[in-house]
Parts: structure tokens; sequence; C-alpha cells
């Protein structure tokens, strides 16, 4: 059996139908209901839902042969997997913002709320620019309202929150987009299986 830790929610369902396309169907998976494992042993496939920010520990750990992660999970944590394809799905940037009038003064240390501290160090050590972390898990864009922060660095898709909050997209650290990940001891031993998957999802809209 391959096991598959998808990610839930929509990207999952997104994700899945690629799956499908690709020969690794399970019917099952479709049908309502709270199970979170699925099976389909004519195809040699086992799914299973995990929270999105988790597919990564379950594929690292084992527990999953591969799954499906965002690249800022893969850039924040940097998790020991090999990242096999980009499925060119879940498409967003990793961004800095700020409020409109914001100006950068670089004698002054920079405040960055996030909820991404490795991917933002990374990003400012590589500008040399001093910065101050404030780590927040939620509403980060009151940060810069309230004068927390200067700035904040997070996920945008559409900048819609951003515009109603009064705050612009002032630089792209990197885009981000849904990528097909796999156990590197798991990919020794089934390794045709797996090579197999990823050239059929790459035919099917990935890129290597």
């Amino acid at each position: 059996m391959l096991n598959v830790a998808l990610p839930k929610g929509r990207l999952g369902e997104k994700v899945y139908e690629m799956f499908e396309k690709a020969g690794f169907a399970c019917p099952s998976i479709r049908e309502a209901g709270r199970k979170l494992i699925f099976e389909n042993p004519e195809c040699g496939v086992r799914y299973f839902w995990v929270k999105p920010s988790d597919v990564a520990i379950y594929v690292e750990r084992g527990a999953a042969d591969v799954g499906v992660a965002g690249k800022d999970i893969l850039l924040e944590y940097e998790p020991d997997v090999y990242e096999l394809l980009d499925l060119d799905i879940g498409k967003c940037r990793m961004a800095v913002a700020a409020m409109r009038d914001f100006r950068d003064d670089p004698r002054r240390t920079l405040r960055v709320a996030t909820k991404f501290t490795n991917i933002t160090k990374n990003y400012y050590a590589s500008r040399g620019r001093d910065i101050d972390i404030i780590h927040l898990n939620g509403s980060i864009e009151i940060a810069p309202i309230l004068g927390l922060s200067d700035v904040i660095a997070d996920i945008v898709e559409t900048g819609s929150t951003l515009k109603e909050n009064n705050l612009e997209v002032i630089e792209t650290i990197v885009p981000i987009s849904a990528r097909l990940i796999a156990n590197k001891a798991g990919f020794k031993f089934k390794s045709a299986q797996i090579e197999a998957l990823t050239a059929a999802m790459g035919r099917n809209g990935g890129e290597k």
C-alpha cells in the first residue's frame, strides 16, 4: 500500500482529483461521513486526511509515503523529505505588506509581525536588514494598524483583506504552490510506485 497524506479542505479535494486522474482512485473518499482513512487495495493506495500544516510531519516521520504540502510549510519547517513535484495549484505568494503611507528607515530595526518566522528571518538575513520578529498566530493585519509592527510577512492570495485594512504589498518574498513530497526511506522501498505516481501527476499538470 502507498500511504498518502492529503491536506483537509478545498486544496485537498483538488489534490485528490489529480491523484484520481493519475490512476490512483479511491471511490470511498467521496462518500459523505467523518471517516479519515480510505483504502483501495486494487490500486494499492491508502489515503488519509490531515491538517494541511501536519502533512509534512506525517511524511517526514514515515506515517505517510507521500503527501501534498504548501511550499510555505516546506520553507518554514524545513522537513527532511524529498520534494518531487510542483502541482501548480494552491498558488499564492509570501509577501511583506505595510500601511499605505509606510516608508522604511534602514537606520531603525524593522519590526515584522508574522506566523512564518523562519522564512522571514532568512529573507531579511539575505538582505542584511536588522529586524525584530513578532510571532503572531492570527489576525496579523491588525499589527501595523495598532502600531505593534512596522510591516507583516504573510501569505497573500487576492490581497482583498490587505486593501480592506489599508495595507498594501511592498515586497514579494517567494511564490507559493502545492508540492508533492515523499518520505526518504519510503522512497527507497517504494520507488517504482512513487515514481509512477509522480510521472502520472506530472502529465496531469504538475511541474518537476
